[in-house]
């Protein structure tokens, strides 16, 4: 496979895209041109630094650079859940339910792909693991943050009604029945959406990469239906984990609703 090679002035020309946008909004008064700036010398940093260590460790591959990156990755996607939540978990709490459930879900389905749909030699190559983990993990993320946020909120505002349940004699799975459904509801959604405009709306990221790359645009096209399955199950299987482990949280041994294990943001 052929790939044109970017130059850093062809690199600069589409960075000088993305001040012209700044300055565009500081003209219209809009407040985001800081953040966009700040959001683009990040990306830029970050992801020059992951080249040079994804270099590295593919150079290398040895399987204990490929776990070590992947549980750097999962406590970052652990943090980044912690920190969306408007309502979160107190103590350790508040970091595990996401971190657990995006452990038990991504790692899982990464395995899986590893060893039975990509299968390739060895299992843990860097080549495939990283980046297979790397898309369903921030996917995964998403959808967890998304359904946890919804939940804690729908707790925090129907805590009578949750509470009347209670009282008619309800379990707490019962009574918050309503709020998990519509926080997975609300969790699932965008790789639902991403799946049902793949092709007509949008070119999917990594479909796109490997067509760039010269790969044949069939075989493209098999690896990016694979990566959207392996993505929604282990978005859901995060998501349902994650929802169920929060919701036994909010509730005590007696089934009463304790509030007291949430805290606002500050």
């Amino acid at each position: 496979m052929n790939m044109e090679q970017l130059s850093v002035v062809e690199l600069a020309i589409a960075g000088a895209l993305v001040v012209l946008l700044a300055g565009l909004n500081v003209a219209l008064g809009l407040g985001q041109a800081r953040s966009l700036l700040v959001a683009a010398v990040r990306a830029t940093v970050q992801l020059l630094l992951v080249g040079l260590v994804l270099k590295f460790v593919f150079d290398v591959g040895h399987w204990g650079w490929v776990l070590l990156i992947g549980l750097f990755m999962l406590a970052m996607a652990g943090y980044e859940v912690l920190a969306r939540q408007k309502h979160r978990f107190a103590g350790v709490w508040g970091y595990g339910v996401g971190a657990v459930s995006m452990f038990v879900s991504s790692f899982s389905v990464t395995l899986l792909a590893l060893a039975v749909i990509v299968a390739p030699t060895p299992w843990y190559e860097p080549q495939y693991a990283i980046p297979l983990l790397g898309m369903i993990l921030g996917n995964t993320m998403t959808g967890i943050a998304v359904a946890m946020e919804r939940l804690t909120d729908a707790a925090w505002r129907q805590r009578r009604e949750i509470e009347g349940r209670l009282l008619m004699g309800m379990t707490w799975a019962q009574a918050i029945t309503e709020a998990r459904r519509d926080a997975a509801r609300a969790g699932l959604t965008p790789i639902i959406n991403a799946m049902a405009a793949s092709g007509v709306v949008s070119l999917p990221g990594m479909m796109t990469g490997q067509i760039l790359a010269g790969a044949p645009p069939v075989e493209a096209v098999k690896y990016q239906i694979m990566i959207l399955f392996l993505i929604a199950v282990g978005t859901g299987f995060g998501v349902l984990a994650a929802l169920w482990l929060a919701s036994r949280r909010l509730f005590d041994e007696r089934q009463r609703l304790r509030l007291d294990r949430l805290k606002a943001r500050a």
